[in-house]
């Protein structure tokens, strides 16, 4: 249940993400908080509240309270996880990152200052894979990038559409014809429709993203864009420049349709692209991919790539092989040279799919509008569940 609606809650679990939705329920008349999980909220000023409530199996995720009501609180059967300290995010965050947020301060500060990258530099301090704490705080942090991620597929401007991923290389520059053709496939995309789904980073990632994050503004301006983003190649061997270009197209073009990248900060040496409104970033690697596939209810779409690429190609193949029909998804692999000769992923797949359901939901062409026409028969609304294996 939405605790914005300001009903009282139901004994199932309900996120309380704001000290708003925690008053509203207060005022509506709720008398116990079983269920509760409360999210980093500064509770400070509502101890009478806080005393009047059954608190019995209550969690209060990184929350303040008022002097002495904690203690009182656990005595009544609340769970209370503290803040963390020394760890350079929230982890009990209650919503999916934005670019601004992950790049607070690009205008006078360098990214290895931003909070994009101190994240990631507290990942990879020596020994910290194996502490009990890092390992927590990351844990509890991905925990919650799943739940807002949920909210978020289950609400505008997600809901009611499927969405379609589209994989590839970060090697693809600017200014280049394939970061060109997935800039024009993400433009596609999203006007027929769908939701647009990357990995979130550099190259391919950021063309998709941007492409959806620009198509509802004219053509012209779209390759404007694209040709001034080519003054910055790649995010080598400067972020700070690459981002800051993005950065300005976002200005000279607010509100832009909205799409979702999910990055890892196991691959914190690239950075997030500018052009996702919506980012899920995960420490856990495995864990992302895997979320990143079940979200493709529409299929995905692999640009040329490499190991990266070849790798999500079979674990998309692996859920579609094992899985009954009506949940197999679209696989659309683009460049036949690339995918038969330089990198021979196809072969092995048709392998695979042979007498398999899937086996009619592969394909392989030459160019995005050939892979536009392939998921045209496909439909782009009432997106169906997709099993995990």
């Amino acid at each position: 249940m939405n605790p914005s609606g300001g009903l009282v809650p139901s004994p199932r679990t309900l996120e309380v993400e704001s000290l708003d939705a925690f008053d509203r329920l207060v005022a509506a008349g709720a008398v116990a908080m079983h269920g509760w999980h409360a999210q980093s909220l500064d509770l400070r000023g509502r101890k009478a509240a806080l005393e009047t409530l059954d608190v019995e199996g209550a969690i209060f995720l990184g929350c303040t309270f008022d002097r002495g009501v904690e203690d009182g609180l656990r005595r009544r059967g609340a769970l209370i996880f503290p803040r963390l300290q020394g760890v350079p995010f929230d982890p009990y965050r209650a919503r999916l990152y934005t670019p601004q947020e992950l790049y607070a301060g690009l205008e006078n500060s360098p990214y290895e200052e931003l909070p994009d990258a101190l994240v990631y530099q507290w990942s990879i301090r020596p020994g910290q894979r194996n502490r009990l704490d890092a390992t927590l705080a990351s844990a509890l942090h991905d925990h919650a990038i799943g739940d807002a991620l949920d909210e978020f597929t289950h609400s505008d401007p997600y809901a009611g559409r499927t969405a379609v991923g589209v994989m590839g290389g970060h090697a693809a520059l600017r200014g280049t014809p394939d970061f060109a053709q997935a800039a024009e496939l993400g433009r596609l995309l999203a006007q027929s429709g769908r939701i647009v789904a990357t990995g979130g980073g550099p190259g391919a990632m950021e063309a998709a993203n941007l492409g959806a994050y620009l198509s509802r503004v004219p053509h012209a301006e779209f390759t404007a864009a694209l040709a001034g983003l080519g003054a910055v190649p790649g995010f080598r061997p400067s972020v700070s420049a690459w981002a800051r270009e993005a950065a300005a197209v976002v200005e000279r073009h607010p509100g832009g349709a909205p799409s979702l990248g999910i990055p890892t900060w196991f691959y914190g040496h690239e950075p997030p692209n500018y052009f996702a409104t919506h980012i899920a970033k995960y420490f856990a690697n495995a864990i992302r991919e895997a979320i990143l596939l079940e979200l493709c209810d529409g299929g995905i779409i692999f640009l040329p790539g490499a190991a990266g690429t070849v790798q999500e190609i079979f674990q998309d193949a692996c859920e579609n092989y094992y899985s009954a029909r009506e949940a197999v998804t679209p696989m659309v692999l683009v460049g036949r040279q690339h995918w038969e000769h330089e990198y021979p992923a196809w072969p092995m797949l048709r392998r695979l799919a042979a007498g398999r359901a899937m086996e009619d939901r592969i394909f392989l062409v030459d160019s995005v509008d050939e892979a536009l026409a392939v998921l045209g028969g496909y439909p782009t609304t009432v997106p169906k569940a997709r099993p995990s294996t």
